[in-house]
């Protein structure tokens, strides 16, 4: 019988039928293994494409400029009058060129070739004496005449397109009229002139032959007959020391006058008030002994650029001292071709951006950018010094012109000059600010805007958050995952564990709404009773805690073991009720009706009303499912045996659960931490919605912050592409990229040896 049933047994694992279904069973298992390892390759390849293409993005912000020689010709004109200024177009295809002579000559920049030669309305027998700037962008300039008089000119482009075809038409128009202005009465040439107009006012300053400065303020007034505007003369002699002027400069607001000495001097003048200027200091500006040979203004009229004739550069600018006095401050340094001890000959400054262009008399021009202290290329043009040099208002034309009145045109591809290392990662000093500091303000509504793409405050507010967020979720996620695995009845555990999961799939847009617009006026309304709570709630808890335990046995059975937690859900709702009940009175008694007022006041603390206790709260509810699923998993996979033999060997079942049970899921726990932790690195609409989305630098948990997520999520929609601003908001997806790759493998490798370490018990 032995036999026979053996023999059966044998057939059934040699039958055909049973060849074929181990056959399937191994075609099956086979394609199974070969779909998962596909699915777990094609997740690490498509982790490292996101990669490689947020690095392709964030690359060119770091690429140096390059420079292109396109054109070398003549200046056109007459070869015997000078220079006084050059300029181009937009567009880059014309250019123009003011002489000596009192000729606006404009030419086609691709070979030099006249399209037009304007005279200007220049007295005879008078010369141009003098040239200055007004704003770039308006394309303004006056010229100071050997009589005392002013020409105030402004060169403009039409742009029309016949038969679909661009043309443009270059003109001189006359602002103030084809009439030269009478700055002083006397007939002396004006050796050197600073100016700025607009609508309202037009201001000049100007040095003249015989050794006086004089302001001179042309301020509009409405007429009484018609909108004619009648102009108001306010003219002012200022204080002069006996040291030649190198240069007057002008800011565009009409508010403050520099006047840089031969000797190294500078002094500053409030000229706000045009009836009465008023002298402030005066400063050295030597920089460590050496000789100012050229300084010109960035955009916005607020840095000064200042050459030395060793080619060190500096940048100046106004910052506010302990009296809140105005302080021209050497704020940082560029060293031109290494400080090779050529004069720095010329220096024109970009229309919308905070980078300029510097040439010395070895014909040497280089290209920087003063908030990222970038000397972004030094490029030799001519074996001649450069006299002059124009840069397109695009900033991607150069046009210089030789000694020997040679023009070139190169081509500049410099499209992000504004990122550096520093200016990333480190304090910057930023034009009107007291002092250097991290700052991140992407936009303005002014053209001259100097951007402030500091990551620090972002990657702060992400840290900030995920840290207020993990103060929260922790302890309640791995203590409530560890009474639920542990000591919770079965029963109970199958209602509380889906429950808590289920939380996870709240959208976190719903949790957001609330916290902005419930839960953070809520706190704001009882500020008192918010931080009651956090004193009563554990000592309530302790309490019935303890009460329970001084019950007798008889009563404690009525409840099963492991339901215990049960009678904590009335408590807590009576905690927290009695806490938002009391809180007018505890305000009133013993702050005086605002406990935020008195933060303010007392301590010195201000209070934001989205702020980190908010998204503390709100993020940390996101979170605690997903921190308590694993290590409730992870608590609840111990080995039975294992706890059953400390139970055997007398321990308690908290001795066994601390020594044991936590050791043993170790790995699983810490998993959860560093997941839950990258969950809330990342996490977007919570913190977009929950706080002020300000890009402060405060640990204070009543201020707000900006995170990267949320930063990316509110600008991408309205970078440009391929910008500057949109290719530093991939830079921040890199970085935020770089944060979850981080915790996860620091995760992965301490699960790992915690792994190794405990896998004897």
């Amino acid at each position: 019988m032995n036999s026979s049933g053996d023999n059966q047994t044998a057939g059934l694992f040699t039958s055909k039928a049973s060849a074929n279904h181990r056959r399937r069973r191994m075609v099956k298992d086979t394609l199974t293994r070969y779909a998962v390892a596909f699915g777990g390759i094609s997740v690490i390849i498509a982790i490292i494409l996101i990669f490689f293409y947020l690095l392709f993005v964030v690359l060119p912000l770091f690429q140096s400029a390059d420079v292109e020689k396109r054109a070398s010709y003549s200046a056109p004109g007459t070869a015997q009058d000078e220079t006084l200024y050059l300029a181009m177009e937009e567009q880059a295809e014309i250019g123009l060129r003011f002489t000596t002579s009192g000729k606006a000559i404009f030419f086609e920049l691709a070979n030099g070739e006249v399209i037009l030669v304007e005279s200007l309305p220049i007295p005879e027998g008078v010369s141009i004496t003098s040239f200055a700037k007004g704003q770039m962008d308006q394309g303004i300039i006056a010229l100071g005449l050997s009589n005392g008089q002013a020409l105030v000119l402004r060169h403009i482009y039409r742009v029309t397109y016949p038969n679909d075809k661009r043309q443009i038409t270059p003109q001189i128009k006359y602002p103030l009229g084809d009439a030269p202005i009478e700055i002083i009465s006397d007939e002396v040439a004006l050796t050197q002139i600073a100016f700025q107009s607009n609508e309202e006012q037009t201001t000049f300053a100007v040095a003249t032959e015989d050794g006086r400065l004089m302001l001179s303020a042309f301020i509009a007034e409405e007429s009484m007959f018609d909108d004619t505007p009648e102009f108001e003369q306010f003219t002012t002699e200022l204080e002069l020391s006996d040291s030649p002027i190198l240069k007057l400069l002008m800011d565009q607001e009409h508010q403050n006058l520099y006047v840089v000495e031969q000797n190294n001097t500078l002094t500053y003048f409030d000229i706000s008030d045009a009836e009465s200027p008023e002298k402030f200091y005066q400063l050295n500006i030597s920089d460590d002994g050496r000789n100012v040979s050229s300084v010109e203004f960035l955009t916005g009229t607020i840095s000064l650029i200042m050459g030395y004739e060793d080619g060190h550069l500096a940048q100046w600018f106004p910052v506010r001292d302990a009296t809140d006095q105005r302080v021209m401050m050497r704020i940082r340094g560029f060293d031109h071709q290494q400080a090779s001890g050529n004069p720095i000959t010329s220096i024109a400054s970009e229309f919308d951006r905070k980078g300029f262009l510097v040439a010395d008399s070895q014909g040497r021009v280089g290209i920087y950018h003063s908030t990222a202290e970038r000397n972004l290329a030094v490029t030799e043009l001519s074996a001649n010094p450069i006299k002059h040099l124009a840069i397109a208002p695009r900033a991607n034309w150069m046009l210089a012109e030789e000694e020997n009145g040679q023009l070139q045109l190169w081509h500049i591809h410099n499209d992000h000059p504004e990122i550096s290392w520093k200016s990333l990662w480190g304090k910057v000093w930023y034009e009107s600010y007291p002092e250097p500091d991290y700052i991140w303000q992407s936009s303005s509504a002014s053209n001259d805007h100097e951007p402030k793409l500091s990551l620090v405050p972002l990657s702060f507010g992400t840290l900030k958050a995920a840290f207020y967020a993990m103060l929260l979720a922790a302890p309640l996620a791995i203590l409530g995952a560890i009474f639920t695995a542990y000591f919770m009845a079965p029963k109970m555990r199958n209602v509380v564990k889906p429950s808590i999961e289920i939380m996870e799939a709240l959208p976190t847009v719903i949790l957001g709404f609330l916290a902005g617009l419930w839960l953070a006026p809520l706190i704001e309304t009882h500020l008192p009773g918010a931080f009651s709570l956090l004193l009563l709630m554990p000592i309530g808890i302790l309490l019935c805690a303890w009460g329970w335990c001084q019950l007798p046995r008889s009563v404690r059975h009525v409840i099963p073991e492991g339901w215990e937690a049960m009678l904590l859900i009335p408590l807590v709702i009576f905690v927290g009720w009695g806490s938002m009940a009391m809180s007018p009175a505890l305000e009133l008694m013993l702050f005086d009706g605002n406990m935020r007022y008195w933060m303010s006041e007392e301590m010195g603390v201000g209070f934001d009303q989205r702020n980190s206790i908010i998204v503390g709260l709100a993020m940390g509810f996101a979170v605690i499912p997903t921190i308590f699923s694993i290590a409730e998993d992870a608590i609840y996979g111990v080995p039975r045996h294992l706890s059953q033999g400390s139970l055997a060997l007398g321990a308690t079942p908290w001795q066994t659960m601390i020594f044991v049970v936590l050791l043993t899921a170790s790995p699983g726990i810490f998993s959860a931490l560093m997941i839950g932790m990258g969950r809330a690195v990342g996490e977007t609409m919570i913190v977009l919605m929950a706080t002020g989305n300000t890009a402060v630098m405060d640990f204070s948990i009543f201020e707000g912050m900006r995170t990267l997520s949320a930063n990316i999520s509110v600008e991408m929609p309205e970078a440009e592409v391929d910008s500057t601003h949109y290719r530093v908001l991939f830079l921040a997806a890199l970085v935020l990229f770089m944060f979850t790759f981080f915790f996860n493998t620091i995760a992965e490798i301490v699960r790992q040896r915690l792994r190794v370490k405990y896998s004897t018990l």
